[in-house]
């Protein structure tokens, strides 16, 4: 059987500090993730410690009895340490230059291989069918990984919360 990963990016969150909390409208979408995958099989629960990672994907774990368990290399990427007026296109230019970096950030390619190791990770353990709860521009550079169609573009699509299933190298937007 190949093992399956779904990709979850958080739902809609009170900011983008690490501390930031879930919206009422985040807290609602969280309970309907947990419905979404409450007969999906789901062993393993694996999250980025940023709180609204953890909140998202709450219900779940409570309604499967799973522990969340935390990778700090599923945070999300840091694009500088400096405030960039340009910000949005200084991203895009990231996912054409994969190595391009800003003061103070990390370069796609950096974070692109931190989150393909942690993912490398959980699918060599013994779970089948995971859940690994992360955030919109590094779940992207996870997703370019396997299909490099995947960029900028898809990161813009994105909702908050959003689902894609991963497996065999092969992904597919589950939600929305």
């Amino acid at each position: 059987m190949n093992k399956t990963i779904y990709l979850v990016r958080h739902c809609k969150a009170e900011g983008q500090a690490p501390e930031a909390v879930l919206t009422k409208e985040g807290v609602i979408q969280a309970e309907e993730l947990a419905a979404f995958f409450a007969h999906k099989g789901v062993e393993r629960i694996v999250a980025s410690p940023f709180t609204r990672a953890i909140q998202s994907i709450e219900p779940l774990s409570a309604s499967l009895g799973i522990k969340v368990e935390v990778d700090e290399r599923l945070a999300e990427r840091r694009l500088s340490s400096e405030d960039l007026p340009n910000w949005l296109e200084s991203l895009e230019e990231t996912f054409r230059d994969l190595d391009l970096t800003f003061a103070g950030g990390e370069s796609s390619r950096e974070a692109m291989d931190r989150i393909v190791k942690s993912t490398d990770e959980v699918l060599a353990g013994e779970a089948e069918t995971i859940v690994v709860v992360t955030h919109g521009n590094i779940m992207t550079l996870l997703l370019m990984h396997y299909d490099e169609r995947i960029g900028f573009d898809m990161w813009w699509d994105m909702s908050n919360p959003d689902v894609w299933w991963v497996s065999a190298g092969k992904v597919e937007r589950v939600w929305g």
